[in-house]
C-alpha cells in the first residue's frame, strides 16, 4: 500500500511580503510537496488583508487568510479603514479576525491605539463570530485584562507564535485559547524553555506556524539572512512532536485537524 503523505496546516504565513513577489506559485508548490497542504496568509493592515483575500482567489485550493490590523499598525485604525476591514470578512475565504493584540515591546503605535484597534476587532469577532488571530508581546497583564472582560463571548482564538513563559501559557489555555508554535522553538538561544512548555499545551489546543518570511528555524544550518517558507513547517512541527509522549502520526493529525476546525474548513 502506498504511504499516506503527512499533512500540515500553515496558520500564520505573511505571504503578502514584499519577498514573495516574485515567486510565490514556486514556494506554495515547494510546501505542498512537504505536506504544507493548507495555508492562512496573515492580514496585518488593510492593504495586506485585501491583498491576502487576493491571493485566496488565485490559490484557492490551499489558501485562507485573515483580514485585521496588527498592533504595530494600530495607529491606521480608523472606523473608515475598519469598516473595510468588517467586508472582506465577508469573503467566503476570510475565515479569521487578525492579526490583533498588543505589542509593547517596541511601540510602533501607541499603546491607547493599539488598545482601541484591538477591543474593536473582538468586538467585531463576537459579532460575526469568527475565530481570533492573536498576538501578544510583552503586553501579558494588559492583554489578560482586555481579554478577561469579553472572554465569555470570545469565539474560538488562538495566540499564535507564543513564546512566553509557564505562567502565560497556563493562563492563555485556562482562557481557552489555542497556542501557535513557530520556529521560536527550534532557536537554541531564545526558545530553549518552550521545549519544556510544548509537552504542556493539549494537543486538542495546538497548532503550528512558520510566520514566514520571519522565524526562520536556525537549528536547520539555512544562512540566518535567508527568508522562512512555508515548506520549513515540516521541520517544526518534527521538533513538536519530538517533545511529545503522543506518536507522531497522532501529533501531526491532530495539528491539522485542530487548524481545519479553527478555520472553518471543509477537508
Amino acid at each position: 500500500m502506498p504511504l499516506i503523505q503527512e499533512q500540515f496546516f500553515d496558520i500564520g504565513a505573511n505571504l503578502t511580503h514584499k519577498s514573495f513577489d516574485k515567486d510565490l506559485e514556486l514556494v506554495l508548490s515547494e510546501a505542498d510537496e512537504l505536506g504544507v497542504k493548507r495555508l492562512s496568509i496573515t492580514g496585518s493592515c488593510l492593504e495586506d488583508s485585501r491583498k491576502a483575500y487576493e491571493l485566496t482567489n488565485k490559490f484557492a485550493k490551499s489558501c485562507v487568510s485573515t483580514a485585521g490590523i496588527h498592533p504595530h499598525n494600530a495607529k491606521e485604525y480608523s472606523i473608515e479603514v475598519f469598516s473595510e476591514i468588517k467586508e472582506l470578512l465577508g469573503e467566503d475565504s476570510v475565515k479569521c479576525i487578525g492579526e490583533t493584540g498588543l505589542d509593547f515591546n517596541r511601540n510602533f503605535s501607541t499603546p491607547d491605539e493599539q488598545i482601541r484597534s484591538f477591543e474593536a476587532h473582538i468586538e467585531l469577532a463576537i459579532d460575526i463570530n469568527k475565530p481570533l488571530f492573536l498576538h501578544e508581546r510583552d503586553a501579558h497583564n494588559k492583554f489578560l485584562e482586555i481579554t478577561s472582560t469579553y472572554i465569555k463571548d470570545m469565539p474560538k482564538s488562538v495566540v499564535h507564535c507564543f513564546t512566553g513563559d509557564i505562567k502565560s501559557l497556563i493562563k492563555y489555555l485556562d482562557m481557552g485559547f489555542y497556542i501557535g508554535i513557530t520556529g521560536w522553538l527550534c532557536d537554541e538561544r531564545r526558545g530553549k524553555h518552550l521545549e519544556e512548555l510544548v509537552p504542556l499545551i493539549p494537543l486538542e489546543k495546538l497548532m503550528i506556524e512558520t510566520d514566514a518570511p520571519y522565524l526562520l528555524p536556525r537549528d536547520m544550518g539555512i544562512d540566518n539572512s535567508s527568508r522562512n517558507e512555508p515548506k520549513y513547517l515540516q521541520h517544526i512541527a518534527k521538533k513538536v512532536a519530538s517533545l511529545r509522549e503522543e506518536s507522531n502520526d497522532l501529533v501531526y493529525s491532530s495539528m491539522y485537524m485542530n487548524s481545519l476546525d479553527f478555520f472553518d474548513i471543509s477537508i
